[in-house]
């Protein structure tokens, strides 16, 4: 069955940095555009970034955009997110997922990010 397990997150002082990890299986990864998606406490889980199945066209949310970078290695069927110069209000539990319309019914566990001084 489909898995989804994030990794990476942790406390980070703003400005800071943080890379984090999806590894994927149960389904055939290379074929599939991937997202991933955060939620903050009591916010509902907003979508952050989307990158095609090749990896040759991404999008951002307007509040990361110039700061995350989203990325895949279809070989090793790892999602990847690059978070940059990170602020107090990207503190949310990261998940990964197919995109919106789209997504798997099964989330992962999610990856905690904490940016504060």
């Amino acid at each position: 069955q489909v898995q989804l397990v994030e990794s990476g997150g942790g406390l980070v002082q703003p400005g800071g940095s943080l890379r984090l990890s999806c590894a994927a299986s149960g389904f055939t990864f290379s074929t599939y555009a991937m997202s991933w998606y955060r939620q903050a406490p009591g916010k509902e889980r907003e979508l952050v970034a989307r990158i095609s199945s090749t990896g040759g066209s991404t999008n951002y949310a307007d509040s990361v955009k110039d700061r995350f970078t989203i990325s895949r290695d279809n070989a090793k069927n790892t999602l990847y997110l690059q978070m940059n110069r990170l602020k107090p209000q990207d503190t949310a539990v990261y998940y990964c997922n197919r995109p919106p319309g789209v997504s798997f019914a099964s989330w992962g566990q999610g990856t905690q990010v904490i940016v504060s001084s």
